[in-house]
Parts: C-alpha cells; sequence; structure tokens
C-alpha cells in the first residue's frame, strides 16, 4: 500500500515512519509513502490560512493550495486513489472500516489544521472524512497516522504472527480478554490459575468469558445483540462469578437474543 500524507508539517509523517512494525513494513516494500506541502504552492506572499466569510474564530486552510497539493499526490500514486480527509464530523474509524481500507493499494490523507479547510475543498476533491473519535486535537497528522496504522495492520506481512491480529481487541467485535506474564506471583497479585493449567480448550473457553463479559460490561455500545446459547452461558457464568445474583443477571441479560 502506498500512501500520501498532504500535510504542513511532514516531520511528523517522516518520524512515525522510523519506528516499529512501519519501519519493518516501509524496509520490506509492503507499505510506501510520500508527503506533500500545500505551502510550496504558495505563490509570492500567500497565505495558506485566512479567516472564514460571515466571521467566527480561526482561520481555514485556502482552497486553492489544497487542491493543488491534492492533484500533485494523484499524480504520486493513481487518478482513483481514495482521498480521506481526517475531520471530526466525519464517520468513526471502527476496525471494520480500517480492515476495508486495508483492500485498497493507494490512500491520500488530507491532514487540516486550525480551524479545517474550505469547505469546497470537502465538495470537489474529498471521498471520505473519518473520524477518530469524539473530540478535537490540533492537526490532521495525528489522526491520518492512527487511521493509517489501523489499515496497515491489516495488510499481510505487516504483523509476524495473523494470530495475534485475530485475537485483537474489535477483531471480533469484542474487547480482548485479560492477558499476563512472568512471574506467576508477585505482590500485585497471581496469574489465573487456568492459565498455567497447558488444557488449550479450557484456556480458550476461559478467554472467550473473559472478552464477552469485558465487552458486555465496558462497551455495551459494540456488544452482539444475539449470542450462540454457548456463548450466552459463558456471559452468565462470568457475572455470576463477578457475584450477581440470578435475577439480576436475567435483568441485564433480557435484551440478548439467544440464536
Amino acid at each position: 500500500m502506498k500512501a500520501v500524507f498532504v500535510t504542513i508539517f511532514p516531520e511528523l509523517i517522516e518520524s512515525f515512519f522510523s519506528v516499529g512494525v512501519i519501519n519493518k513494513a516501509l524496509d520490506e516494500s509492503i507499505i510506501n509513502f510520500e508527503v506533500v506541502n500545500p505551502i510550496k504552492f504558495l505563490k509570492n506572499s500567500e497565505r495558506l490560512d485566512d479567516a472564514p466569510y460571515g466571521g467566527g474564530p480561526g482561520m481555514l486552510f485556502r482552497s486553492e493550495p489544497l487542491e493543488e497539493a491534492i492533484n500533485e499526490s494523484k499524480k504520486l500514486t493513481s487518478s482513483n486513489a481514495k482521498v480521506i480527509n481526517l475531520s471530526p464530523q466525519g464517520k468513526k474509524l471502527t476496525q471494520e472500516k480500517a480492515k476495508k481500507l486495508a483492500l485498497d493499494k493507494e490512500l491520500i490523507f488530507v491532514c487540516g489544521r486550525y480551524e479545517g479547510i474550505d469547505q469546497r475543498i470537502i465538495d470537489s476533491k474529498i471521498d471520505e472524512e473519518i473520524s477518530i473519535g469524539d473530540y478535537v486535537v490540533t492537526g490532521g497528522e495525528l489522526p491520518a497516522l492512527i487511521v493509517f496504522e489501523s489499515i496497515v495492520r491489516n495488510i499481510e506481512g505487516v504483523l509476524g504472527d495473523i494470530n495475534s491480529l485475530e485475537e485483537e481487541s474489535f477483531s471480533q467485535q469484542l474487547i480482548e480478554y485479560p492477558q499476563y506474564t512472568r512471574p506467576e506471583k508477585n505482590n500485585l497479585g497471581n496469574v489465573p490459575e487456568i492459565l498455567l493449567s497447558g488444557d488449550h480448550k479450557k484456556i480458550k473457553t476461559w478467554r472467550k468469558k473473559q472478552s464477552l463479559g469485558k465487552t458486555f460490561l465496558l462497551r455495551r455500545d459494540i456488544f452482539p445483540k444475539e449470542l450462540s446459547s454457548d456463548d450466552f452461558k459463558l456471559l452468565k457464568e462470568f457475572l455470576s462469578d463477578l457475584g450477581y445474583e440470578s435475577d439480576r443477571i436475567a435483568d441485564l441479560l433480557k435484551n440478548i437474543n439467544k440464536k
């Protein structure tokens, strides 16, 4: 996959590609990137930003230099490369969206600053707007890199163990189960005995129960509305293990259907 980042801070992008699995994927030519700075398209004493018509706080990226920067980015990719704007008004990033975008060969990320970018760019040059959450940050560079990393982790060869991807949080619409490493015991507590048993079937069942329970308690917004009979039983066991009374458990699970 090739990504082009339209940004006035290329050093932010370049440093991201210098470490970790992203750098490894770059070295192995699994991914590639380029940066286009819209400042290079300014003429004479032009500014990149200007005050919004109608008044209001802050400044906006002007459309002309951004248009030229996006056109330049298209020359570095192909004419049908998808152009993504990072914006609080975009659709929220999900694991499902990341997997879908991983099928694209080329992506262009527009990293706005200040109060955003001229709406005419959004209307005519942007294919999709993505938000990383319901909050505001100073610029689009970090959101673009978050989106990009969530995408490339789904490309074959980027992660050393494909099983780690499948078991991560949200890969199966559930939060990941708790994990532990050595030592078995310390002043913070003990590793659950079942993880030391060597019984892989029981460990798998325990992990599924933990994922179901954690997701139900912490992220009800993404919890499945329908469960298999086995998963429904595991969830009931999880709540029972926490000390919930049977009547309370029945009330909590009344809106979940069994397949």
